[in-house]
């Protein structure tokens, strides 16, 4: 009977024996043994996006204390994972920093955030009406409603479990996607006054969301908040007391005259501009993605590189190989224009050819590089590095799409929250309850 004999490793690996003359049994073939490491310190990660948490932390201060001189309190929202940066890491770190809410979309990501043992006020938006409501209820967390059928389902939900529910009631004042429309307003607060009456709910909110907020003065933003206005007075002639919210990130930094209640930054808490410019911008982009070099080679002149041969060497060139593509959310268009750049120490090189499922190339001058070195992708663009945002506007669309598309074999690393931690592949706070009344009215078509 012969053995392979595998490389050492920090874990137990599978070593298959074969028989050399006789089949043997499966369970017979399979044995677990134990090889010790070169070394007591795992290698690095071959591709990571390293989420900063005092980024975060120094993100969410600005935005919450921009909306505390308005009188307003913070939500920051953390759906998809917290935009591909950690939901629970994310929301632990705004709550400490100035944010009294959490915001997600789906009852998934409403159990994910509950499961890691945050109880602060949580609110979760996106819903199908024949969803089990049941457990989010039970867990406290407050919820959207933009239709009748939609509100039946989640007091039924409330019945089940003995629990009134919070509503936060949603209206379309322009956008044109959930929310309900002013002609089927009236019936949906009547549903909403009928349950909080019986004590089966509690109508928290009235909320909307802007069109056009990355544009501060375009009317669009004076007509939502006035057809806002006019659906929370509605429900203030009825008896109730909700808040309002309307901002996002964009209008909790630029328009102050819509942050009413609770403003709700999204893609700011992550250090991303929704207007400015990194290098204008108060934020700290808190994702770097780094990759280490598979394998540094020497080519001729006139050697092409990846398909299609895009690219051809005009002179002799060193490459070196990077073991990230589109498969792990670099997109294939990417270098389309030959304008893809990345960072290797303190010098800027050029990717050269198609991004590959798997890698790209990178023509690295006369920097030294080897196997193992670290790579930047994008990051806080210090140094005149690439960032999120460069790739978004080479690819003709924005930041939110490149940190949420960060997948299958990046691992994430989160950083300033003690050790730094390894989520794989890809604190409590106190909400304010029901609202007082401001604002003005407006003459939307409420």
């Amino acid at each position: 009977m012969t053995t392979w004999s595998p490389r050492a490793v920090d874990e137990k690996i599978l070593v298959t024996a074969r028989h050399d003359a006789v089949r043997t049994p499966v369970d017979a073939m399979i044995r677990c043994v134990t090889v010790p490491s070169h070394s007591d310190q795992a290698p690095a990660p071959r591709a990571e996006a390293v989420v900063d948490l005092d980024a975060v932390r120094h993100n969410v201060g600005l935005l919450s204390g921009i909306a505390d001189r308005s009188g307003a309190a913070t939500m920051v929202v953390v759906k998809a994972d917290g935009y591909g940066h950690g939901a629970a890491e994310v929301g632990r770190a705004a709550l400490g920093s100035g944010a009294a809410w959490l915001g997600v979309a789906t009852l998934e990501e409403a159990a994910a955030v509950r499961a890691a043992g945050i109880t602060a006020p949580l609110l979760s938006w996106l819903h199908v009406p024949d969803e089990d409501f049941d457990p989010a209820v039970a867990a406290a967390v407050d919820l959207s409603v933009s239709s009748r059928e939609h509100l039946a389902a989640v007091l039924a939900a409330g019945r089940r479990t003995g629990r009134a529910v919070r509503l936060h009631l949603k209206a379309d004042t322009g956008l044109g996607r959930n929310g309900a429309q002013p002609s089927e307003w009236a019936g949906l607060v009547d549903d909403a006054a009928a349950a909080a009456a019986s004590g089966e709910a509690e109508i928290v909110a009235v909320w909307s969301h802007l069109a056009r907020a990355d544009e501060p003065s375009h009317p669009t933003q004076d007509v939502q908040a006035a057809a806002l206005d006019l659906a929370w007075r509605h429900v203030r002639e009825r008896g109730f007391t909700p808040l309002r919210h309307l901002a996002n990130s964009a209008a909790t930094m630029t328009r102050p005259d819509l942050h009413l209640d609770l403003v709700r930054p999204g893609i700011a808490a992550y250090g991303l501009d929704p207007i400015a410019q990194p290098a204008d911008s108060p934020l700290r982009p808190a994702m770097t993605l780094r990759v280490r070099v598979a394998l540094v080679k020497q080519v001729p002149a006139g050697h092409g590189v990846s398909y299609g041969h895009e690219w051809t060497s005009t002179a002799p060139a060193t490459l070196a190989l990077i073991p990230a593509g589109y498969a792990d959310g670099v997109p294939r268009r990417l270098n389309n224009a030959g304008r893809m750049r990345v960072r290797i120490g303190d010098t800027i090189r050029p990717v050269v050819g198609r991004v590959c499922m798997d890698q790209v190339v990178v023509d690295c001058g006369d920097v030294p590089v080897r196997a193992g070195d670290t790579v930047e992708l994008f990051g806080t663009g210090d140094g005149d590095s690439p960032t999120a945002r460069e790739w978004a506007d080479e690819l003709g669309t924005i930041h939110y799409e490149i940190v949420t598309g960060m997948r299958g074999r990046i691992r994430r690393t989160v950083r300033g929250d003690g050790p730094p931690t390894a989520a794989g592949t890809v604190g409590n706070g106190n909400g304010n309850g029901a609202g007082t009344p401001a604002g003005h009215v407006g003459s939307g078509r409420w």
